[in-house]
């Protein structure tokens, strides 16, 4: 178990089951199941059920070492400004204790430290969390069955993975269950525009660009996946009443971006 300092001074227990990120044992783990893996992503249909907790667990551990190279030429940076407004959005107080889910390499993490919060990174993915960058505590778990106590956090970020969970009802359960009343949740994933140029022009880019530069870079059968993968997304409207189900209030959905991408912001009851 560790512990970590709020805001006001006290010492909450929020982790109960940490995996340390670091030594030979772990390291030899990720290789082997790397050598395990083949593309088990690479489908024409889109995974279903344990299929695809296995798939994407399996296609971030394969991309993890070239991730960040590849967000930031595919996005022409925008990802930054995208992670950056869902941060602001948050609007908690200073050393505010923000969890961020599926957190890949830690930019998330890092943004969050800059602007003055503590955050907890948590990831399915070893080979993500082997490349994070963010210095933040790291734990391996499954996302939809949080290692935390009840209320225990003031806030959560979740950058562009709804669409990789088996259950997003239960990840939103999840995120009432660890957030303190009053606290935040922002949660960005790619989107779909409603404007018909727009739509079409990031159709083309995001179905047929994306797949090269990741194929040139890193590994095609992924970018292949990725676009692809928001048709798991549900709609804005059903995401936002889902949200308010699980006991969420003032929830907002904004598109940026012209709708290349979208953030989901709420307040815990």
């Amino acid at each position: 178990m560790r512990t970590f300092s709020t805001s006001g001074g006290k010492e909450k227990s929020i982790i109960f089951q940490v995996c340390p990120i670091s030594g030979d044992c772990h390291e030899s783990a990720y290789g082997r199941s790397l050598n395990a893996v083949n593309n088990a992503w690479d489908s024409v249909d889109l995974p279903q059920g344990q299929a695809k907790v296995h798939a994407v667990r399996s296609m971030f551990d394969a991309i993890a070492p070239r991730y960040d190279l590849v967000n930031r030429i595919m996005t022409f940076r925008l990802d930054v400004r995208w992670r950056r407004k869902a941060i602001r959005s948050l609007g908690l107080p200073a050393n505010s204790i923000i969890l961020d889910l599926a957190s890949g390499t830690g930019d998330m993490c890092i943004d969050l430290r800059k602007a003055g919060y503590q955050p907890l990174s948590m990831d399915l993915s070893l080979g993500m969390l082997i490349a994070d960058r963010s210095n933040a505590p790291r734990t391996q778990t499954d996302i939809l069955q949080l290692p935390c106590a009840n209320n225990s956090v003031d806030g959560v970020t979740c950058g562009f993975a709804l669409r990789n969970l088996l259950d997003l009802n239960t990840f939103f359960g999840e995120l009432s269950r660890v957030t303190k009343s009053g606290g935040r949740i922002a949660l960005l994933d790619v989107g779909i525009p409603t404007n018909p140029f727009i739509k079409w022009g990031n159709s083309i880019y995001f179905g047929k660009v994306v797949p090269r530069i990741g194929g040139l870079l890193s590994n095609r059968a992924a970018y292949n996946y990725l676009p692809k993968s928001v048709a798991y997304l549900p709609s804005p409207l059903v995401m936002v009443e889902m949200l308010k189900k699980n006991g969420f209030t003032s929830v907002e959905h904004r598109q940026l971006s012209g709708g290349l991408t979208q953030l989901l912001l709420a307040t815990k009851a």
